[in-house]
């Protein structure tokens, strides 16, 4: 494999502090992936140093194998000048390092005290003390600026800015010597970032290291010291003064890919009617005034960071979400909002984010969940005429080179990939006329990405109009005909995928302006 490409800003280690902690040449494979690749990482003690890439650059593997959650394949962590291996959490986190993740590790049944002690509740003689554990809570909440949450309130009646705040404070509750920040910011306000950023100073002041991860580069200009940018799991920059390292600089590091997909030939522009027209489409805290159409045989891509809106767009379109503003409509005809029956019954299908929980029923055979939503094509006279069912079935995945090809087996004994193409070989099935892709190749493996665009093209062409939503910019701007790019949401740039890179789509997630040579 070659080398990848450095930052000519990349110190020497004679400019650096004094590490605490230390990654070196951290590797860690899963089957048929190497999601870190000789990884590298120096935090010192009282700086915050940020840590960047796309998503699937290896920043989530890295923390886990940090935290205890995953162990090296090979490497070496060295934490205050010692080798240590983290067996479990629970070994880093009696080291002193705590985690706060961006997907959040509470319990909503529990109070919000309870969740900011638990595993560590205050007490003696082996009883825990619920009025120590709620001093305690009150104190931290107040440090983190929000004195009005309530520590006896159970955590699930908190919105989801509420939560991260609960997190934040569990995370402080450790006295940890190291805490990652995993995009703390992405439900905050203006005002809570504010607040987070004035506790990072104070806990970088008393000597704790942070590792703050975020796509928001105005974010690392505010807070970073110093930065390391990874890129297909590999470490292309490392201690990069934030302050003085260009914006263009980063998204150079963090956009060239080692690997190099397959698309298939868009063809000429799609002129074919308007299918799919959404107008001053909004729901109140997440997005508004989204506005576009997509054509017959058109495919249109959702740019964007996770959080940005671009799936809650998605589902609003589909139904499964009740819009506060704006209407969707599919040839003409109005669709109720919030109703997924009539967005099903006007020819739309939908492949969710997540499959397993969204998609599939996992126990049940292939045919099952391909016939699903049309199962009433296979009833008589109230049975289900179970033969037909598996032949319809059994006709579009062999369209799909669904593999093995074995209808009846358990969707759950399949791969990543062919589960994808189970997907959508039921909106396949019911020839629907406006199909909603969401992450369509997230835990594919490169050689099945390729046949998911091939299909995802075939379908355009046979006059699908195809709107899709992806993490990774090169699958939007290859696939896709019309871009739109959305950031806090708001569609802040649509234009045809031809006059778009992925730098500049990158500039646009990131900063909300489309500009170049731009500092951090």
């Amino acid at each position: 494999m070659a080398e990848p490409e450095r930052s000519e800003l990349d110190p020497t280690v004679s400019d650096l502090p004094t590490p605490l902690l230390q990654m070196r040449g951290i590797v860690k494979e899963f089957p048929g992936v190497r999601a870190l690749d000789e990884v590298d990482l120096d935090v010192a003690a009282g700086e915050v140093h940020c840590l960047l890439g796309q998503n699937g650059a290896g920043k989530s593997t890295l923390i886990k194998v940090l935290a205890g959650a995953h162990r090296p394949d090979s490497g070496e962590i060295r934490w205050a000048g010692s080798p240590i291996v983290f067996g479990s959490p629970h070994d880093a986190d009696a080291a002193g390092i705590a985690t706060i993740h961006q997907e959040l590790d509470l319990v909503p049944g529990l109070s919000v005290a309870e969740n900011i002690v638990l595993g560590h509740e205050p007490g003696r003689f082996g009883f825990s003390s619920p009025r120590s554990a709620e001093n305690a809570a009150r104190a931290l909440l107040r440090r983190l600026g929000h004195p009005e949450i309530p520590p006896r309130r159970e955590l699930g009646r908190l919105s989801a800015a509420g939560q991260q705040i609960v997190s934040m404070a569990r995370a402080l509750s450790r006295d940890a010597r190291l805490i990652v920040m995993d995009e703390p910011s992405a439900v905050l306000d203006a005002d809570e970032v504010d607040n987070l950023f004035r506790v990072v100073r104070e806990l970088t002041a008393d000597g704790v290291a942070v590792v703050y991860i975020s796509h928001r580069l105005e974010e690392i200009r505010r807070i970073g010291d110093r930065v390391t940018v990874l890129k297909d799991g590999r470490t292309v920059a490392r201690n990069l003064p934030a302050p003085q390292t260009p914006t263009a600089e980063v998204i150079r590091l963090m956009t060239g890919r080692a690997i190099e997909y397959v698309f298939p030939d868009r063809g000429p522009t799609p002129t074919g009617d308007v299918v799919l027209e959404v107008d001053g489409l909004g729901r109140r805290g997440e997005f508004a005034d989204v506005s576009f159409t997509v054509r017959a045989g058109e495919v249109v891509g959702l740019a964007g960071l996770v959080g940005s809106g671009r799936s809650e767009i998605l589902e609003t379109v589909y139904g499964a979400r009740r819009p506060t503003t704006g209407t969707v409509r599919v040839r003409g005809k109005k669709l109720p909002g919030g109703s997924v029956p009539a967005a099903v019954r006007a020819g739309m299908g939908l492949a969710p984010e997540e499959r397993k929980s969204q998609g599939l029923l996992m126990n049940e055979p292939v045919y099952r969940n391909v016939s699903l939503p049309a199962l009433g094509r296979f009833a008589r006279a109230g049975f289900l005429q179970g033969g037909a069912e598996l032949a319809a079935a059994a006709e579009v995945t062999a369209q799909l080179d669904v593999r093995p090809p074995d209808p009846t087996r358990p969707v759950r004994t399949l791969s990543g990939g062919n589960q994808q193409k189970v997907v959508l070989a039921r909106w396949l099935l019911e020839e629907c006329s406006v199909l909603l892709l969401d992450e369509p190749t997230r835990g594919v493996d490169v050689g099945a990405r390729s046949e998911i665009y091939a299909l995802i093209r075939r379908l355009a062409a046979r006059g699908v109009a195809v709107l899709m939503v992806s993490s990774e910019v090169p699958e939007v701007l290859g696939l896709a005909d019309r871009v739109l790019v959305v950031r806090e949401g708001q569609v802040v740039r649509e234009a045809p995928a031809t006059e778009l890179d992925e730098g500049r789509v990158l500039d646009l997630v990131m900063e909300g302006r489309d500009r170049e040579g731009s500092h951090l």
